[in-house]
């Protein structure tokens, strides 16, 4: 008998995207450690990379190289890897679910970024660009049904309560 409640699934269900992504700008986004952050491609450079994060709350902006040069645009206002970053999140994710994540209050027919009030953050590049390589990683295994050995902690099967 298969069960179909997702409380007793030991899986989570994927969640598709609300709209498509454009890869080649921003390949990597993601919400993790109290951060939205991600990897945003360089306008003038095929080799360069930007690391980019908002944190929750205080709206902490960060960006820079991934040889952790920081981004000559980050001021007072996000930069454009930054704009992009939250462009391509609203796009993954949906505009509620970040705005609701990082704790920003939209104003009527206003957008996310202007309902950030941001501050500089202390770089958090290493850990960010860290996650993109692990899940680029993922990428370049054959295609198997068989569990990834990194994964063997997960439960196998429905969860018993």
């Amino acid at each position: 008998m298969q069960q179909t409640d997702p409380v007793r699934r030991s899986t989570a269900p994927q969640v598709p995207p609300v709209h498509p992504r454009k890869l080649n700008k921003v390949p990597f986004v993601e919400f993790s450690d109290g951060r939205l952050q991600g990897v945003v491609s360089s306008g003038s450079d095929v080799t360069r990379v930007y690391v980019s994060s908002i944190s929750a709350g205080d709206h902490g902006l960060d960006c820079s190289t991934n040889n952790n040069r920081p981004c000559g645009g980050l001021g007072a206002s996000p930069c454009k890897h930054i704009q992009s970053l939250l462009a391509e999140a609203e796009n993954q994710f949906g505009s509620a679910r970040v705005a609701r994540y990082l704790g920003i209050e939209v104003a009527e027919g206003g957008g996310l970024l202007g309902g950030l009030h941001p501050v500089r953050a202390k770089g958090q590049a290493a850990e960010v660009f860290s996650s993109f390589l692990r899940h680029l990683a993922y990428l370049e295994l054959p295609v198997s049904v068989e569990p990834l050995s990194e994964m063997q902690w997960f439960p196998a099967g429905p969860v018993q309560l």
